[in-house]
């Protein structure tokens, strides 16, 4: 269904992005942000998945400027591997990968003709948190369980669109503590806890849960119709 591309950050970078398209004209567009594997196949299937739902799905390669063509399965060595990716992006100067998840929103409004909504998972979902408080031409953003959206400094930021969170009640890395001063610090977002592990949506992974990631994802489809129309 869908195919690479190159989005051009305001830097110059070149960064490619998996493009699913609908098959009618799209209803908006969804910025999908990979976890730490990489656009694998399961984030490829996350943006085919949009497509069908009549959405145009742009889902960029957030590890371009550290390592290009990071593709990972979900093994012991494959999340050290792609730690070290994320470590290595974190440690960009700003703005570092926002100017490139920028550009993907760009496309995507400029593609679809419409608004933009942003998902994310994983390290994908600390992007999605910041992007909605960073970047412009968002109009919703939906993280899941975003590793590190809980710290301190990430609480701080305040978001410019609605945002709608799935956090789960036993995530090694996002611990219930920072969720509840999370919750505590925007009220204005919409928070739902799942009875889950971390990584609860990739059904690639032993961390799928179905139950929890098929509730997800119909209240991230109602959420982007009544944002994103």
């Amino acid at each position: 269904m869908g195919q690479f591309i190159d989005l051009t950050a305001a830097d110059g970078q070149k960064i490619p992005a998996y493009v699913a398209e609908p098959a009618g004209q799209p209803k908006g567009a969804v910025v999908v942000l990979q976890e730490i594997f990489g656009v694998n196949a399961h984030i490829r299937e996350v943006a085919d998945g949009y497509a069908k739902d009549g959405y145009l799905a742009v889902a960029p390669s957030t590890f371009q400027r550290v390592k290009p063509g990071v593709d990972l399965g979900y093994t012991d060595a494959d999340m050290q591997e792609g730690f070290g990716y994320k470590n290595a992006v974190e440690a960009l100067p700003a703005p570092g990968v926002m100017q490139d998840i920028q550009a993907a929103i760009d496309y995507a409004a400029q593609k679809s003709g419409g608004k933009v909504g942003i998902v994310g998972y994983c390290w994908g979902g600390l992007l999605t948190w910041r992007a909605a408080a960073m970047l412009n031409g968002l109009s919703a953003a939906v993280p899941y369980y975003g590793g590190g959206m809980t710290q301190p400094a990430e609480i701080a930021r305040q978001p410019k669109v609605p945002v709608l969170a799935h956090l789960s009640d036993r995530d090694q890395w996002v611990p219930l503590d920072g969720v509840e001063a999370f919750k505590k610090a925007h009220p204005e977002v919409e928070v739902h806890l799942y009875p889950a592990n971390h990584g609860f949506n990739c059904d690639h992974r032993a961390a799928w849960d179905a139950e929890s990631a098929k509730l997800a994802r119909e209240r991230t489809l109602a959420f982007f119709a009544k944002h994103l129309g």
